[in-house]
């Protein structure tokens, strides 16, 4: 049997497996899943280094590819559609622990010097008009900022909960952060 001959069964196989899997059949999930997860841990220990973490991730895809098999329009994309939910899953990981290290930075930095009650009383004050300002807008625009900013999903997964073009949650978070300016400043003035 030639590579050429062997490349086509597997593709075939892979995409009988997607057709089965998107009409809801368990065992091809399982399959997928068992056919695809070295692959897929492969690209997530390139970039995270921890088997810890990349055992999560993993699980991870896995589940974001049952929740989403259906919207997959071309089976024999497959291979490259799950890659890429690997990659943007650990990247949305990535981010999220330099923020977290940062965060942890900035705490240990202020636990280190005593900050003057002005300081704090400021801080507080600062926090609150965030709070405030974000309370005074749109549902729309708060739901966007309060995920992207507090629940630290990515763009695509904005766009996913909120049923929308990537390009409309880029303009909404853009929009929304002027919004949020414009109130924290009228706030400010009262």
């Amino acid at each position: 049997m030639s590579v050429v001959s062997l490349q086509v069964d597997c593709l075939s196989a892979h995409v009988a497996l997607v057709g089965r899997a998107q009409a809801g059949d368990q065992e091809a999930l399982g399959l997928l899943f068992t056919r695809f997860r070295p692959v897929v841990l492969s690209i997530i220990l390139r970039r995270v280094r921890d088997s810890d973490d990349a055992e999560e991730l993993a699980q991870d895809v896995f589940v974001k590819m049952i929740e989403k098999i259906d919207q997959l329009r071309q089976p024999e994309a497959f291979p490259g559609w799950i890659k890429q939910i690997a990659i943007r899953l650990t990247q949305n990981f990535q981010r999220r622990r330099v923020l977290l290290l940062e965060q942890d930075e900035l705490l240990g930095q202020a636990e280190g010097h005593e900050d003057s009650p002005l300081h704090c009383a400021l801080a507080g004050e600062r926090q609150s008009s965030v709070r405030d300002g974000l309370g005074r807008l749109r549902e729309m625009d708060r739901e966007a900022l309060e995920a992207f900013y507090l629940d630290g999903k990515s763009i695509l997964e904005i766009a996913d909960q909120l049923e929308a073009p990537v390009g409309t949650i880029k303009r909404r978070l853009h929009v929304a952060r002027q919004r949020l300016a414009g109130e924290v400043q009228e706030l400010a003035a009262v």
